[in-house]
C-alpha cells in the first residue's frame, strides 16, 4: 500500500482566507481508491492526484492538520474505516440508503449518476432495454457492481467486476466487454483520455450524492468536516475545482454550490435536520 504523508499547507489552490476551525490536531487519517481517475490516480513522479486530493488536502489545511491518504482498492475501503484504520474515506462514495444505515456522511460535495460508456464505433445504448446480450463491466465492490448484480437477470445482461476502474475502460477498448458503467465524472474523463472510448447512455433517475462516510461514533468530525466543505462552497474552491478536474463550469444548482440544510444528505438515515450556519472567516 502506497502512503503518502500530505503536508496541508501545500494545498491545490491558494485559500482567501482560513476559517476559524483552523484548531490544529493528529494528522487525518484517510483513503481513496488510487486508480479511479479523475478523483485520484498515480502521479509521474509518486503518489496520487486527482479531485479528491485535492479537495481533503484543502479540508485539512483550513482545519490547521495534516492528512495522511492511503492508496487502495476501493472494496477494502468501507471494512478499513469500519476497522478504525481511517477517520473517513476521501474516496468518492455514493450515498445510497443502505450505506447511511451503516454510516455517518457529510453532505455531497458532488452530483453523480450512472453512465455507460462504449467503445467507439459501436452502437450507442438508447434505453436499458438495449443492454439485453451486452456484458458489461464494472469496478468491483462499487456501486455499479451493485447496481448490476440487481438488474442483470432483469435486463438480460452479464457483468464482468474488475479490481479498477481503468481495467473495466480497458475490458471494453479490447472487446470483452460492451459498455463500461461509471460515475458520469469518471466516464467522462476516461473518454479525455482513451480515444476508443465514447460516453453513452446515462441513468438519469441514479443521481446521488458523492460525499464522504465517517463511523458511526464520530458525528462531531463529521461535523466539523462538513462546516469547511460548506465555507469551500460559499467562496467558490469546490466549484472551482470542479472545473478543473472534469471541464466545465458547474451549474448554479449543482452540488458543488449547494449548502445543504442541517448536516448529512437530506432525507437519509444520518442526516441531522438542525440548522446551522457555516463558520467562516
Amino acid at each position: 500500500m502506497r502512503r503518502l504523508l500530505l503536508a496541508a499547507a501545500l494545498a491545490a489552490f491558494p485559500a482567501a482566507s482560513i476559517p476559524a476551525l483552523a484548531q490544529g490536531g493528529p494528522p487525518l487519517r484517510t483513503a481513496v481508491d488510487g486508480t479511479f481517475a479523475p478523483h485520484a490516480f498515480p502521479r509521474l513522479e509518486g503518489g496520487v492526484q486527482g479531485f479528491n486530493v485535492d479537495l481533503f488536502r484543502e479540508v485539512a489545511r483550513r482545519m490547521g492538520r495534516e492528512i495522511t491518504i492511503d492508496s487502495a482498492s476501493f472494496s477494502g475501503l468501507v471494512p478499513a474505516l469500519n476497522a478504525g484504520r481511517y477517520d473517513f474515506l476521501a474516496a468518492p462514495v455514493t450515498v445510497t440508503r443502505e450505506r447511511a444505515e451503516s454510516m455517518l456522511f457529510a453532505e455531497g460535495y458532488l452530483y453523480t449518476e450512472f453512465q455507460f460508456g462504449i467503445r467507439r464505433g459501436n452502437a450507442p445504448i438508447r434505453s436499458l432495454d438495449d443492454l439485453r446480450g451486452k456484458v458489461i463491466a464494472v469496478n468491483k465492490g462499487s456501486a455499479y457492481d451493485a447496481w448490476a448484480q440487481a438488474n442483470a437477470e432483469r435486463l438480460g445482461f452479464t457483468f464482468q467486476t474488475y479490481d479498477t476502474n481503468p481495467d473495466a475502460v480497458q475490458a471494453v477498448v479490447s472487446n470483452r466487454a460492451y459498455a463500461v458503467l461509471a460515475g458520469n465524472t469518471v466516464v467522462k474523463y476516461a473518454a479525455s483520455q482513451q480515444r476508443n472510448l465514447v460516453p453513452d447512455f446515462a441513468i438519469r433517475e441514479t443521481r446521488a450524492h458523492w460525499a464522504a462516510p465517517f463511523r458511526r461514533d464520530n458525528e462531531a468530525l463529521r461535523n466539523e468536516v462538513e462546516n469547511v466543505l460548506e465555507c469551500m462552497k460559499k467562496d467558490g474552491f469546490v466549484a472551482r475545482l470542479s472545473e478543473k478536474w472534469f471541464g466545465a463550469v458547474p451549474a448554479a444548482d449543482d452540488a458543488e454550490n449547494t449548502v445543504f440544510p442541517g448536516y448529512g444528505v437530506p432525507g437519509l438515515p444520518g442526516h441531522d435536520s438542525t440548522p446551522h450556519e457555516p463558520r467562516c472567516s
